[in-house]
């Protein structure tokens, strides 16, 4: 379980293809924290560290969540938000954020407002997944709240620490980002539609 608070931001430094699996290798100021086996976040994505060497660790990626998630697309040099599962005790400073993406959403516009950047995203509605006005949200594993909620689309508004310390600086027109929705509502919209089934 995640918190959706963002550590550190990891570089990606190697990307090896084995049958469907993407190893996907990164550089981080905490990987001499971690060890083999350890669940860490990347852009939302719950990774099992597989290898470490030095200053760098490798997780490997399914051909589920490549394909459901923008760690398909990753490139050598990319930015990727990191965060470690949360140990028993913590605050919880976030969300309740399970690392396990709903769909990805792309980015509509990027406005600067007087000190604060506004972000919109567009999602495909079908697959029934929600927001709500002041309602949780994860972006790239980012813990954020919903503003101007529609049935396809969202605003969030970003600080400058959060703009800096994660890979939002990097957002512009066209990227395509990790959702996770709060889990609640998503008992909620499948009670509905079991309702209406029933």
């Amino acid at each position: 379980m995640f918190t959706g608070i963002i550590e550190n931001i990891g570089v990606v430094s190697g990307l090896k293809k084995e049958l469907d699996n993407l190893h996907i290798t990164i550089k981080s100021p905490i990987t001499k924290e971690l060890k083999v086996d350890q669940s860490v976040a990347h852009n939302g994505v719950c990774l099992t560290v597989v290898k470490i060497v030095e200053d760098l660790y490798t997780v490997t990626a399914i051909k589920e969540t490549l394909d459901k998630t923008n760690l398909g697309t990753i490139e050598i040099n990319d930015k990727v938000n990191l965060e470690r599962a949360m140990m028993l005790g913590d605050r919880l400073d976030g969300h309740i954020v399970q690392g396990h993406v709903d769909q990805t959403a792309i980015c509509t516009n990027v406005e600067e407002a007087n000190g604060s950047w506004v972000f919109t995203f567009s999602y495909d509605s079908s697959l029934n997944n929600i927001t709500i006005e002041k309602g949780s949200i994860t972006i790239n594993g980012t813990s954020l709240t919903v503003v101007n909620s529609k049935k396809d689309s969202f605003n969030v508004a970003i600080i400058p620490y959060t703009y800096e310390y994660t890979n939002f600086h990097t957002f512009i027109k066209g990227t395509v980002v990790n959702l996770e929705f709060d889990v609640l509502g998503k008992y909620v919209a499948k009670l509905l539609e079991l309702n209406k089934e029933s």
